[in-house]
């Protein structure tokens, strides 16, 4: 018999979840299963050359030889092979008896259905997406989900196709999450889609997990693998983007104008290169920011007369 660790799911109240199948060796079940073939072949071979049907004793042995080659059959019936990445959950007259994931060769009572899962790892790919965002603007989003069947008896008993299950619930989570939060903070330091990705990755594979569980499915990694206005904002937006980049790039080069207008008159001031009056120093931080904050070359003037003229 096979040894198998069974998984770590909890069962709820009515909820089939996996558990190890009974299972002989199937190797040493086929070769008994040769030898009876072997043996049937003997004896029709033997009654036929002794005569046949005329006498009791040739029929007893063609007769037993049938028996034998049909008993032989059954047991060939009950061999399954289990290859890496796949698990054979037991069926019998409509009851489940358990999981088979060790893989080889094994052997199980031959009346029972076998039904194959596979336990490698997939990968799912929504459709894109038209959502409203927190804000009402439209936008298309679009993920990808890396799942893996946890409980086999779940994932067959649990749902009807637990493929399209984890498809459609994918889906789902992925409209529900862009529908929760802005797509762009402007700012304001709150959570959005295109400024907070990571944290809104991790907050999506929580909840397709939780959606998902009923199947037995568990999320190893999901990313968004789009994420952008639809097309009928999309220009109206780099407009609003491009013209958020240039105040923040004008706000940048005031602070910097003040900065150093400040620091000359702070050095004038301390090296006593000369004294200027306030109506001076107005004009000139005016003609200091005019030279700084202007976005092309400016005019040198040189006054020719005293400094009041």
């Amino acid at each position: 018999m096979t040894a198998q660790l069974p998984t770590n799911a909890t069962q709820g109240p009515g909820q089939m979840i996996e558990r190890v199948a009974w299972s002989a060796r199937g190797v040493l079940v086929l070769f008994i299963g040769i030898g009876m073939v072997m043996a049937a072949g003997t004896l029709m071979g033997f009654g036929a050359a002794e005569g046949g049907w005329t006498t009791a004793g040739p029929v007893a042995r063609l007769a037993f030889g049938i028996v034998i080659l049909i008993t032989a059959e059954i047991v060939f019936k009950g061999l399954t092979s289990v290859v890496p990445g796949e698990a054979r959950a037991v069926q019998l007259f409509g009851k489940y008896h358990g999981t088979i994931r060790v893989s080889g060769l094994h052997w199980v009572n031959p009346f029972a259905e076998r039904r194959r899962v596979s336990t490698r790892v997939r990968n799912h790919e929504t459709s894109i997406a038209k959502v409203n965002d927190a804000d009402g603007n439209p936008i298309e989003i679009a993920a990808v989900v890396v799942w893996q069947v946890q409980d086999t008896a779940m994932a067959i008993y649990a749902v009807d196709d637990f493929t399209q299950f984890v498809a459609t619930q994918t889906e789902t989570a992925v409209r529900h999450t862009a529908s929760s939060y802005p797509y762009d903070s402007r700012g304001t330091g709150a959570l959005s889609l295109r400024d907070n990705a990571e944290e809104i990755t991790q907050r999506l594979s929580a909840e397709i997990t939780d959606r998902v569980h009923p199947a037995g499915v568990t999320i190893i990694e999901s990313r968004l693998t789009r994420l952008s206005y639809a097309p009928e904002i999309a220009q109206a937006m780099l407009r609003q983007q491009q013209a958020n980049a240039v105040v923040a790039a004008r706000q940048r080069i005031v602070e910097g104008a003040v900065g150093m207008v400040e620091l000359a008159l702070q050095r004038l001031e301390e090296r006593g290169v000369v004294e200027l009056d306030e109506e001076r120093k107005a004009a000139m931080v005016s003609n200091l920011l005019v030279v700084l904050c202007s976005e092309q070359a400016t005019q040198q003037v040189v006054n020719t007369g005293s400094l009041y003229q």
